[in-house]
């Protein structure tokens, strides 16, 4: 079946913007971990990216943990790092033009951890006591495979453990 010229041409051109859009995504998340040393970017993870239709454009949104402060500063030293990643870019891809990259603050995991939280909460489920009872519920399973492994009376359980001596000898 043959589509229509526009309708396929759409179609091509929707999954160049998405192949680009990967690729942007795989550089820009191996750049920010490995290449940049500016202190201020740490903690940073490319959540998603966004490219214009013409390919001239991207909006690389992130995930930053910490204070907003501390969001606000790793975010600065992207901005600043933005023609440093567009070289690593440029290097990858074969176009004729590689886009210009605008790096924004990606809240949705953030927001996902404290729906969590919040859900949690009206469940009667804190977070923090749900995670202590785990750490008990495993050391309780520790003694008892110290118990099975430990057994070494020779399957008396009247006899001390380790006395192996016969009544005879």
């Amino acid at each position: 079946m043959r589509f229509p010229a526009s309708r396929a041409g759409g179609f091509v051109k929707h999954h160049r913007v998405a192949r680009v859009a990967e690729v942007i995504r795989e550089v820009a998340s191996e750049t920010i971990l490995f290449k940049i040393s500016d202190p201020r970017v740490r903690n940073v993870t490319v959540t998603r990216v966004e490219v214009s239709a013409d390919l001239q454009h991207a909006k690389v949104h992130v995930s930053i943990m910490g204070t907003p402060a501390r969001q606000k500063k790793a975010l600065a030293g992207l901005q600043s790092a933005a023609g440093f990643v567009q070289a690593q870019l440029g290097d990858r891809m074969r176009t004729r033009y590689t886009p210009t990259l605008r790096f924004m603050l990606d809240n949705g995991i953030k927001q996902s951890v404290e729906i969590s939280r919040l859900i949690n909460e009206a469940l009667g489920k804190p977070s923090d006591a749900a995670d202590a009872d785990l750490s008990d519920q495993d050391e309780d399973d520790d003694d008892l495979e110290e118990g099975e492994d430990g057994d070494a009376g020779g399957g008396d359980p009247g006899a001390p453990d380790g006395d192996s001596r016969s009544a005879g000898h």
